[in-house]
């Protein structure tokens, strides 16, 4: 049984991404948030923001570690998640859920072909790269 959503895309740095017209939601993946452990701070970017592929726009901290976060598409950042200045945790308990962390209005539709399908993430996971 699989839990990376299908209808989820996926990045190697264990960022997924939901599409919805011309916006992508994106958050961090079941995965990722294992490897961190408890998170107890999200610093995001603020609305607005002009994000390039790739670019770091954030950070996750746990108990474990700090860790960045990489933008999957080019665009500008049109929403928050301001519940995870209060509550990170939601990011632990439900990562590919209420855990997400920005939608984006992308500006690079070809930039969606670089990224994984569940199962190829899935497989990606298994391989050991990450």
């Amino acid at each position: 049984m699989t839990i990376y959503p299908g209808e989820l895309r996926y990045t190697r740095e264990h960022e997924w991404v939901r599409v919805d017209g011309d916006t992508a939601r994106v958050g961090i993946t079941e995965f990722a948030q294992k490897e961190l452990g408890d998170v107890v701070y999200v610093e995001l970017p603020k609305v607005g923001d002009r994000l390039d592929h790739g670019q770091e726009f954030g950070t996750v901290e746990s108990v474990k570690a700090v860790s960045e976060l990489y933008t999957p598409l080019s665009g500008e950042v049109v929403t928050i998640n301001e519940s995870l200045n209060d509550d990170p945790e939601q990011l632990n308990d439900d990562p590919h859920g209420d855990g997400w962390m920005v939608e984006i209005r992308f500006s690079a539709k070809a930039e969606l072909d670089g990224l994984m399908t569940a199962d190829a993430y899935e497989a990606y996971i298994a391989s050991g790269e990450e």
